[in-house]
């Protein structure tokens, strides 16, 4: 499966919307679009993850050195509204504190203080 990438600027935040199988060969795409965001100044960033079906470790790691690059220019990643096999791995892997997950969209763009849960 592909994955395609959609972005929308919501005020400050941009919603990056992902759908497919987020992995070792879909990552690089988003990543691309990661590194084109930050370029242009955008490092307040919500990843819409509902229709991501997959997340492997690379997936991961690419949400993880966005929050890198987002903390240094002064901005800020968060997951929204992930299906519960990917909310799963966030949780067994411990990311889903450090990369601040939310249920919805709307509340990751709020910054809504109410965690994801499984």
């Amino acid at each position: 499966m592909s994955l395609t990438v959609h972005t929308e600027q919501r005020g400050d935040v941009v919603v990056v919307s992902v759908a497919g199988e987020l992995d070792m060969a879909t990552a690089p795409q988003l990543q691309d679009q990661i590194t084109d965001l930050l370029d242009k100044g955008r490092s307040r960033l919500v990843f819409d993850l509902a229709n991501v079906s997959f997340c492997d470790s690379t997936g991961l790691s690419v949400f993880v050195r966005a929050k890198n690059s987002c903390d240094e220019a002064g901005g800020v990643v968060r997951l929204a509204a992930p299906q519960r096999g990917v909310l799963r791995i966030l949780e067994v892997s411990g990311l889903v504190e450090v990369l601040h997950t939310y249920p919805t969209v709307e509340q990751a763009v709020a910054g809504d203080p109410t965690p994801a849960t499984s």
